[in-house]
């Protein structure tokens, strides 16, 4: 039977993409999209779209829990973040959904992350009779949102002294693919999306055709924040120990629920590098043949 689907959170590309994904599907019945609802409306919205299927892009789902619990809601996806994991010198190479963290969040949006991804595991064991998603997005190339983006769009690569981290990517045709193949299918629980592949911060650069330049200081996590300040980047604190640490993702368990990735890590910084131009192409030809 056809599905009605609600995707809800701020406008963005993201949203209207997805729904342009999901509206040519002969699956979907039919598709509506609202920018942070509250209350009443989202009772009319679900009650007169018959919704049974609700994407959440926001990050801050509350007032849409406390309205799915009293409707004929079947299935919520919370497209999450890697942030869940925050980030530890001690942690393994890639973190799977089994991977408890063990710092506390330091940022804003840490704790952001973690807020919701609780509040929708708790409304899961309320509710075990519907289908309950978290998706734990790794940082998307394509979009053109977000810091890391802007980073990545100055004419070299910041860096900090002495640390090369590992970064993971995926792309955002990849993430509109993955939203869509949770509202089609059953598979409930958590789930990393990530692309395959981890690069080095240097290998993205080179991948970029940029300098990689340790502009950033070593100590002192207020410095880092204000010379990138300095060359235009809202930093937050998720960015320097991004920056100083990195982390890798295991996607194995999304892709056994059958999804296949249509671009790699390294595939989504050369497209990144298409976009910005023909000097980044150049940086192809100089990448470590390894990544």
């Amino acid at each position: 039977m056809a599905v009605n689907v609600l995707i809800t959170g701020p406008r963005s590309p993201l949203g209207a993409r997805l729904a342009e994904r999901l509206s040519g599907r002969g699956e979907v019945a039919a598709v509506r999209a609202v920018e942070d609802p509250h209350g009443r409306q989202l009772e009319e919205l679900i009650a007169q779209g018959r919704i049974d299927t609700v994407i959440d892009l926001g990050r801050r789902p509350g007032p849409l829990l406390a309205v799915c619990e009293t409707s004929g809601v079947r299935k919520l996806i919370l497209a999450s973040s890697a942030h869940y994991y925050g980030f530890d010198p001690g942690a393994p190479a890639f973190l799977t959904e089994g991977t408890l963290r063990v710092t506390r969040a330091r940022g804003a949006l840490e704790r952001e992350v973690l807020a919701a991804e609780a509040a929708v595991a708790a409304f899961a064991a309320r509710n075990p009779e519907r289908s309950v998603t978290i998706l734990r997005f790794a940082d998307e190339l394509g979009s053109h949102e977000g810091p890391h983006h802007a980073l990545l769009a100055l004419p070299f690569v910041p860096a900090i002294l002495g640390f090369d981290p590992r970064w993971q990517f995926i792309d955002a045709h990849d993430v509109v693919g993955i939203l869509a193949h949770a509202a089609l299918n059953e598979i409930p629980g958590v789930f990393n999306a990530a692309a395959d592949g981890v690069l080095a911060l240097s290998e993205v650069a080179s991948l970029l055709g940029k300098p990689m330049l340790p502009v950033l200081p070593p100590l002192g996590l207020g410095l880092a924040v204000a010379q990138l300040a300095r060359l235009g980047i809202r930093a937050p604190v998720e960015l320097v120990d991004q920056l100083r640490l990195g982390r890798g993702l295991d996607n194995r368990r999304l892709k056994a629920t059958g999804y296949a990735f249509r671009y790699t890590s390294r595939e989504a910084v050369q497209r990144l590098a298409g976009a910005q131009g023909p000097a980044a192409l150049l940086g192809r030809g100089r990448s470590s043949p390894g990544a």
